[in-house]
């Protein structure tokens, strides 16, 4: 556990919602610190389990293939208060900027939306026709990470949390490491809720089947990850699920969870179990109706 507390700060500010965030200096690193706030649908839940879903996260996407943003658990004492936190590493620099993928979406002009709007054939369309980087390289990007969020539940990969690395110099963008994964595995379930859960098989099949859902939407209904990839109607998300399924390791994925010590022994074990009821129900599913 790596206590952040005294560290070198930075000016530098960030954006977005679910807690704070602060600038920092780490083994000469420039780092985003992030604490979160408390649930606001449940004041009682420790703000800890979406700082271990960043982690989690993250980590399962570089597992898997996909570059993330390398992510640190640790503490921050703030007014005599401990709390726990994550620290993710800042992946820009003087000579390069984020732009989020909304920010290239508001450039194509024949979009049917502005850049927030998830609709996935104009994020689709967008992508075929966007010129920034190469199409088909941002295609496969796209279901890349829609596959491995379809494993970890993220409810919200919209279009300003993925996107591109801006080169102020160049003038050339490449595609950025995967970040904010704080919405996946299930970050606003306390241990009561987990017990509750964990004795109902219909309660856990629920949270394989219906729940989470993606934010990606079909007229205006966000898709439902065991429905949409299991139609195997989308001939680019199927090349994504045999690129990405057979590199899931659940033996790999449980020693990760098993190591983060932030975790409660309870957290541990539905975060496993979910996972692989996950891969079992939903990706393995489509993987055998393509093989």
């Amino acid at each position: 556990m790596i206590d952040f507390t005294n560290l070198p700060a930075r000016n530098k500010a960030y954006g977005g919602a679910n807690g704070s965030k602060l600038s920092i200096v780490y083994n000469n690193e420039f780092y985003m610190l992030k604490l979160p706030n408390h649930s606001l649908k449940n004041p009682n839940l420790s703000y800890t389990n979406s700082c271990i879903s960043e982690y989690l996260g993250c980590h399962i996407f570089n597992m898997l293939g996909v570059k993330a943003q390398e992510t640190l658990l640790g503490t921050y004492t703030y007014h005599g208060k401990t709390r726990n936190v994550v620290a993710c590493k800042d992946f820009t620099s003087l000579d390069t900027v984020f732009s989020d993928f909304a920010s290239v979406k508001n450039k194509y002009i024949d979009s049917m939306s502005n850049g927030y709007g998830t609709e996935l054939e104009d994020i689709l369309d967008t992508i075929a026709n966007q010129e920034v980087v190469d199409p088909k390289e941002l295609e496969q990007h796209f279901w890349n990470i829609f596959v491995v969020d379809a494993f970890i539940g993220n409810w919200d990969r919209h279009n300003g949390n993925w996107g591109f690395l801006y080169n102020l110099r160049t003038d050339q963008m490449t595609i950025a490491p995967v970040f904010d994964c704080g919405s996946s595995l299930f970050p606003q379930i306390d241990d009561d809720l987990i017990q509750k859960v964990m004795a109902s098989k219909a309660e856990m099949k629920a949270r394989v089947y219906d729940i989470p859902t993606s934010a990606i939407v079909i007229n205006k209904k966000r898709l439902n990850y065991f429905k949409f990839i299991t139609s195997l109607e989308y001939a680019d998300c199927n090349e994504a699920i045999k690129r990405i399924v057979p590199r899931i390791d659940l033996g790999q994925v449980n020693e990760l969870i098993d190591q983060t010590e932030q975790a409660s022994d309870l957290l541990k074990t539905f975060l496993k179990k979910i996972l692989r009821m996950r891969k079992e129900m939903i990706l393995d599913v489509a993987l055998a109706k393509l093989i």
